[in-house]
């Protein structure tokens, strides 16, 4: 069992739709575990007055039984790379559950993260978007900073991403930048094979599928998880106003020179 974490619109499908060429694997989209792992937690939880008779081993068995049953047949077949930005808030508990488990962030510059999004709103100019709440009024402004709130949909996965590259599990994580993904991803998945203590397999870069349209399309934002058949590199203007695009410029906390106290792996482009 390993995980795939991170910072949304930073590569996390388009490294499932890589992954899951591999028949060895089995890698998707943000899937529904995370959410009944999180309401198992609060079922088990002292605010259920019968969690008194609940052990420590049960909740243990419980959780670590959800991913087995889940999965099923796969789970003894196949390795699962499952997918959830809230994975970097509980790595104390599944490093216990899964102690060979690794987890791969993909991360990107949170400006480019901003613009990535507010292209996807734009493109489908006829459609409100659940990541909104539906809501029919706003500006890039407001929806920016929608996103960059602490329970934002790119607030929250910063932070979390900030609590797993700081903790004691650190060593665990497997950071990939977009940038590397898709202007070398040979080598990007070449390295993280040998980071994962796996056979090399050679991935067909030009042909890569994956698309989850009826979801992206009850979400109001069509192409939300579609990846392009070929992997590469797209160079652009950003659609963000000029002192939108600047406010995010530092955010990128792992590129610092001393941030990376507890040795965590990251894959970027040489130089």
């Amino acid at each position: 069992m390993h995980f795939i974490s991170g910072l949304p619109r930073s590569g996390s499908t388009l490294l499932a739709g890589i992954l899951r060429q591999n028949p060895r694997y089995h890698a998707g989209m943000t899937s529904p575990v995370g959410s009944i792992y999180t309401a198992m937690e609060s079922a088990m939880s002292r605010r259920n007055e019968t969690a008194v008779f609940i052990t420590e081993e049960q909740r243990r068995a419980v959780l670590r039984g959800l991913f087995s049953n889940f999965y099923g047949d796969l789970h003894q077949t196949k390795l699962i790379f499952d997918t959830n930005r809230l994975w970097c808030t509980k790595l104390p508990a599944l490093v216990q559950l899964f102690p060979e488990a690794r987890f791969i962030c993909c991360v990107r510059d949170i400006a480019w993260i901003m613009d990535s999004v507010e292209r996807l709103i734009r493109r489908n100019a006829f459609e409100l978007s659940g990541m909104f709440g539906f809501e029919a009024v706003g500006t890039v402004y407001t929806r920016v900073n929608r996103l960059a709130a602490s329970d934002g949909l790119v607030g929250f996965a910063l932070d979390a991403l900030r609590e797993a590259y700081y903790s004691e599990q650190a060593s665990r994580l497997i950071l990939v930048e977009y940038s590397a993904l898709t202007q070398a991803p040979a080598d990007t998945m070449r390295l993280l094979y040998e980071m994962l203590g796996e056979a090399p397999f050679e991935h067909d870069f030009e042909t890569v599928e994956y698309d989850a349209e009826d979801f992206d399309t009850a979400l109001g934002t069509r192409g939300l998880h579609t990846v392009r058949r070929r992997v590469e590199w797209v160079d652009r203007e950003t659609v963000l106003p000029p002192g939108l695009f600047a406010r995010f410029e530092n955010d990128a906390f792992w590129r610092l020179p001393d941030a990376n106290s507890r040795g965590v792996s990251i894959i970027r482009l040489a130089g």
